[in-house]
């Protein structure tokens, strides 16, 4: 590992001012996906800014319809938190899925959503939910923020602070996961929402997260899981590697979405 200068900020406007002072700087919460690379020498920052101690940012809270994560909040406080279990319950499971214990103890939301690795699972649940990305600037609806692998629309300078969810009527995330290291091979997180429906797939696009546009038609019509049968989504665009074709994964989504559809609806 390179040498590198640390810092603690504060307060996230001390974080961004960190940012915009010090070329190249990158910013550090849990860490899993900042620490390995340089471990392996495939990233060499000259500045770390540091998240994790600042006040405030880890807070899971309702604020009116909308269940609202800080940025820190680590996917086990997720996976636990009574709030987001009463809010949003799939959400609770999905968070509750990710890694192993040690990842889910010490990676965070935020960290998760501005890396926007195409097999993570809190994108698919950002974009199915309609969730808002608050930063240090702006608010970003999740159609706007994700702009392809390992791609957002954060700009240099700019924190994620908080992520908003609204709470949708039924909700469900099932996925297909690499044995050894538990990312999804392919995930699909249904939500029926007061105005439509939104069904998003993590995992399987080379482009990152999608929604699947014709299950979400025929989900309008009847939200029940029948209505997919014979629906399939297109292999063109999909990954393919040693773990799975596209047109496995294809497949795979077609069967993961029934079943998060028969899960959201088995909660009545």
């Amino acid at each position: 590992m390179y040498e590198f200068k640390y810092h603690r900020p504060g307060t996230v406007r001390q974080a961004a001012n960190l940012l915009v002072k010090n070329e190249d700087a990158k910013l550090i919460a849990g860490g899993h996906t900042l620490v390995p690379v340089m471990k392996q020498r495939l990233a060499s920052p000259p500045h770390l800014v540091d998240l994790s101690h600042i006040e405030g940012l880890d807070t899971i809270e309702m604020k009116g319809r909308s269940l609202v994560i800080g940025a820190t909040a680590k996917h086990a406080d997720v996976a636990s938190s009574a709030v987001v279990g009463e809010a949003i319950p799939a959400l609770a499971e999905l968070a509750g899925q990710i890694g192993d214990p040690a990842v889910r103890h010490r990676g965070t939301i935020g960290g998760s959503l501005a890396n926007n690795d195409p097999t993570a699972d809190y994108p698919a649940a950002v974009l199915a939910l309609g969730a808002t990305i608050v930063t240090n600037k702006r608010r970003l609806k999740a159609e706007e923020f994700f702009q392809g692998l390992f791609s957002t629309a954060l700009e240099a300078d700019e924190i994620i602070t908080k992520v908003m969810f609204p709470l949708p009527k039924k909700a469900a995330y099932v996925k297909f996961r690499n044995q050894a290291s538990r990312y999804a091979l392919v995930g699909v997180f249904v939500a029926k929402r007061p105005s439509d429906v939104r069904v998003a797939v993590t995992g399987a696009g080379s482009d990152g997260v999608f929604r699947v546009t014709s299950f979400e038609e025929a989900l309008k019509k009847r939200f029940s899981h029948k209505v997919l049968d014979g629906l399939t989504v297109p292999a063109d665009g999909l990954n393919s590697d040693l773990h799975g074709s596209a047109e496995y994964r294809a497949h795979l989504i077609g069967v993961l979405a029934r079943r998060a559809v028969e899960a959201a609806t088995a909660k009545d």
